[in-house]
């Protein structure tokens, strides 16, 4: 209360009156601001507090159901769904990334047993069997090939056909113990930022089915593979290049798009002190035919002209003259080292120390051009014209290719 003085009368009663007045605008004040907060309770029911994952448009949209006694239902918790298009490709195709255990026997180099261990795909189910593509490096030389399945089942497979070259290898199992099969992508519309996944058994069935997530680093990426050790390239392999995790063990794996869809078989990596996340994939497109050859034929059909090679870069240039009897400006082409009877280059006329230059006109640099040209862009029974120098002069002959006996 405010401080005031007896001596002031009139000031008192006027005082009492606004007081008086004060309180019944005070009582209808309150009796108003309780009416309203009595009409404004049904409005805040509709704000309650919803689960997290309502938009607030539904809020507004949507009246809250009651119970009979119309109180608001009990809210429940709400899980939280965290799949992935990345989880989802990883499921599509992981229980059909399977181990692959090469057993050798003991010999005077080795004690036999487990070799190694790789990766590989199940890509087909047929007449009981089920047919597993892996590398040829995975499989070489092994007396015996063991398959890990996903939940550890180790089954007996059989060899049905590797290649050397494009380093593939199918295997067949009995399809009694697959239950889910890969499906092969497109890898000819790969583009370079494109997610990938790779799955595979890195050091072994101790981390098996593990998965690594990268990018396309890049595309039609050409690799010299040296087959036979000798220091000298046989073969431009065309990969795909990815920054995803590749390590060993993962050979013969798969390289997955976010469809779950196979783009390419995990073959190698630059296994450098100062490089890091450069793997290489063989195209899913390019393993398709070879794969089809190799579950068919138990090997690779391809044309075949019946030569020895030898590039140009490889002989000493004395020979060149001496020997190739080259004009000067001829530096480069495969020369012909060994010419196999009855062979399509033989009936061709081609003879030893003939010197090829180019096929069907495009130019041949060495034998890997001549190989990547025969291999790719002939098959067997296509006619090709064959340009060459043969005692300084240049020739040209047409040859029908034929299907190389094994």
């Amino acid at each position: 209360m405010g401080y005031y003085d007896d001596h002031y009368e009139p000031y008192e009663q006027t005082r009492r009156k606004r007081r008086s007045g004060s309180f019944v605008s005070a009582l209808v004040g309150a009796v108003l601001g309780g009416l309203l907060v009595l009409m404004s309770i049904p409005a805040l029911s509709r704000w309650d507090i919803l689960p997290y994952d309502v938009v607030p448009n539904q809020r507004a949209e949507e009246e809250p159901k009651t119970e009979e006694n119309g109180t608001p239902p009990i809210r429940q918790s709400v899980s939280v769904d965290v799949t992935t298009a990345v989880t989802k490709a990883i499921d599509q195709v992981s229980d059909a990334v399977v181990g692959v255990v090469n057993i050798q026997e003991a010999s005077f180099w080795s004690q036999g047993g487990e070799a190694g261990v790789g990766s590989g795909v199940i890509y087909k189910k047929a007449g009981g069997r089920a047919f597993i593509v892996t590398n040829h490096h995975v499989v070489e030389n092994a007396s015996q090939l063991e398959v890990s399945l996903k939940d550890g089942t180790r089954v007996p497979a059989k060899l049905l056909g590797s290649d050397v070259l494009m380093d593939l290898a199918v295997l067949e199992i009995d399809a009694k113990h697959v239950k889910k099969v890969a499906q092969f992508g497109n890898s000819d519309t790969v583009k370079p930022g494109e997610p990938v996944i790779a799955i595979g058994n890195p050091l072994g069935l101790q981390f098996a089915g593990s998965v690594t997530q990268g990018i396309i680093s890049g595309t039609n990426r050409t690799v010299e593979v040296d087959l036979d050790q000798d220091g000298a390239p046989d073969w431009n392999a065309e990969v795909l290049q990815t920054d995803a995790a590749i390590n060993p063990g993962n050979s013969g794996g798969a390289l997955v798009n976010i469809k779950g869809q196979v783009i390419g078989i995990n073959s190698m990596k630059i296994a450098q002190e100062a490089v890091e996340g450069i793997g290489f994939a063989i195209p899913i497109n390019t393993a398709i035919p070879i794969i089809s050859d190799l579950e068919k034929y138990g090997q690779v059909r391809r044309p075949y002209m019946g030569v020895e090679l030898r590039s140009l870069s490889d002989i000493p240039s004395y020979h060149l003259q001496a020997t190739l009897h080259l004009p000067p400006n001829v530096t480069e082409g495969a020369a012909v080292i060994q010419v196999v009877p009855m062979s399509p280059a033989a009936q061709a006329g081609l003879k030893q120390f003939d010197v090829i230059v180019a096929l069907d006109g495009q130019k041949i640099r060495n034998v890997l051009d001549l190989r990547k040209y025969l291999y790719t862009k002939k098959s067997i029974g296509d006619r090709m014209e064959v340009t060459f120098y043969r005692d300084g002069k240049k020739r040209t002959v047409t040859m029908k290719l034929a299907r190389e006996s094994y």
